[in-house]
């Protein structure tokens, strides 16, 4: 844990578990297991980058897993939801 690389890329995995915790609590969830694969190794791919000095390719993979993210597994879905 010395670079920013590994702190960034390490908040979003937690945050990518934190996300299959809350889903696979439910009856029917809205994704699969290996759609958080494809994140969490978008993830290791841009911790890899970053810390070997490829700075501008690890942020465009940053910032391709977090738009992978918001657009197939939509975190933010069940606050659109309306109320029951």
């Amino acid at each position: 844990m010395e670079t920013i690389y590994d702190w960034l890329t390490l908040a979003i995995f937690g945050g990518l578990i934190v996300l299959f915790l809350d889903r696979s609590m439910e009856d029917d969830p809205p994704d699969h297991l290996w759609q958080y694969l494809v994140a969490s190794v978008g993830c290791a791919g841009a911790n890899y980058l970053g810390n070997e000095g490829y700075q501008f390719a690890s942020i465009a993979v940053i910032a391709t897993v977090v738009t992978y993210i918001v657009v197939v597994l939509k975190p933010f879905e069940k606050f659109n939801r309306p109320e029951e």
